[in-house]
């Protein structure tokens, strides 16, 4: 396999090698539009906009009119999407010699912020348990309510566990500050789960889950 080919299905950070996710569909993506004489690679982000709306738009309107049923399907829809990008991303997963956990955490997350949600991060290290990062720009900011951040929890929480399953890391997160409520950033937080520790970010979510319902109800 030569450089180039390892650049576009690889993904190297900081010790860490993964699997690009959607490789083939990218390329195509490259060739037909890219390639393409006068095509706005803005187009791109409008359409994405577009359908992050509709995902966050059907959730509303399944609670609304159907309730906690409907809620669940849906939510389990998105975790499940989640997972399989994130089985797809490990395929590829490899460490370098001295590579510690919590830094194949942190670049891990990285890829999820930089290649997933395209959004530039700066990532930090605060002790051999812990990392975070700010999330300096989120395709979403400008659109989401602050609320509406909720429905990339359910791929955030499938992706974990694709990480959990692959690697054996289980990993819990949290978010301390939303740009869409007036922060200057987005601040992500993850930290090394002990054994028996369950995953706050799943049960806040069911939190979240409990308010969305309340919501739908009182505006009927």
């Amino acid at each position: 396999m030569s450089g180039k080919e390892d650049t576009e299905t690889l993904w190297t950070k900081r010790g860490l090698t993964l699997r690009r996710h959607f490789v083939s569909s990218t390329e195509n993506m490259r060739k037909k539009a890219l390639n393409s004489p006068g095509y706005d690679a803005a187009r791109l982000f409008r359409w994405g906009q577009m359908m992050a709306l509709a995902v966050v738009r059907v959730m509303d309107a399944a609670e609304r009119s159907f309730g906690k049923e409907a809620q669940k399907v849906l939510s389990e829809a998105l975790v499940e999407l989640g997972r399989d990008i994130g089985r797809e991303v490990l395929e590829g997963f490899h460490l370098e010699p001295g590579v510690s956990e919590i830094e194949a955490i942190s670049a891990f997350i990285t890829y999820v912020n930089e290649e997933i949600w395209a959004s530039p991060e700066v990532p930090q290290i605060i002790d051999e348990r812990r990392c975070a990062c700010d999330v300096l720009w989120c395709p979403h900011q400008d659109h989401y309510r602050a609320f509406d951040c909720r429905v990339q929890r359910y791929i955030v929480q499938g992706l974990l566990e694709a990480l959990e399953e692959r690697t054996g890391m289980r990993v819990d997160a949290r978010f301390t500050q939303l740009i869409p409520k007036g922060a200057p950033t987005c601040r992500f937080e993850a930290w090394k789960l002990g054994p028996g520790e369950e995953r706050q970010w799943t049960s806040y979510s069911g939190e979240l889950e409990k308010r969305a319902l309340e919501r739908a109800k009182s505006r009927g």
